[in-house]
């Protein structure tokens, strides 16, 4: 049975390759580059210039603003949301040229990954250097820039990023109800923190 989402919508501007593959519903907006074999789930936005390189891999209901740019090897799970400029990268010890001058090409360093989990936000011209992990439902302020591992539900801002608090999926601060006890102040979400990792209450 067909849930009426169409398929992907191109702009005539955008340059996607032939071995991306585009989820149905999602949009790639104008000047915006999708590489090979990257796969964009279903109902994705990618805004104005926005680059997704060759095998990232991004789930359903992904927004990636203007000009944001995420390097293979990524993975972004379902519900993330990538601010206007943001960075993901991909290369620790990034040099153009090796010690002996040579320019530097594929084999001669090894790519690794940002991985964003479920319904995480990277505020805009924030930037995740890699290795990192942003767990669920985590926010990354604007500007920040993202260089150790961020919690499920972590607030974090600033270079380097630190926690500052704690967000639910609505994305709103939590506010302490005393004894380890968090409150949605939006939803009435609880939530029940034990040695600095945050949990939804009754899982």
């Amino acid at each position: 049975m067909s849930d009426g989402v169409g398929g992907p919508v191109v702009s005539a501007s955008a340059d996607v390759a032939e071995t991306a593959a585009l989820g149905a519903g999602s949009r790639v907006w104008d000047l915006a580059q999708v590489r090979e074999n990257a796969e964009i789930g279903r109902r994705c936005v990618l805004g104005r210039g926005a680059c997704v390189d060759a095998g990232v891999r991004i789930g359903d209901n992904v927004k990636i603003q203007n000009y944001a740019l995420v390097y293979s090897p990524a993975v972004l799970a379902d519900g993330v949301f990538v601010g206007p400029s943001a960075v993901l990268t991909n290369d620790t010890y990034p040099r153009a040229v090796g010690v002996d001058g040579a320019p530097l090409g594929p084999g001669n360093w090894v790519p690794v990954g940002v991985v964003v989990g479920e319904g995480a936000s990277l505020g805009a011209r924030s930037v995740c250097v890699a290795p990192v992990v942003v767990g669920r439902w985590a926010l990354v302020g604007a500007g920040a820039v993202v260089v150790d591992d961020v919690p499920d539900f972590g607030l974090v801002v600033g270079n380097p990023a630190r926690r500052i608090g704690w967000v639910g999926p609505a994305g709103v601060r939590l506010e302490s109800a005393g004894s380890g006890r968090w409150l949605c102040p939006r939803t009435g979400a609880r939530f029940v923190e034990i040695d600095g990792i945050l949990r939804e209450e009754g899982r």
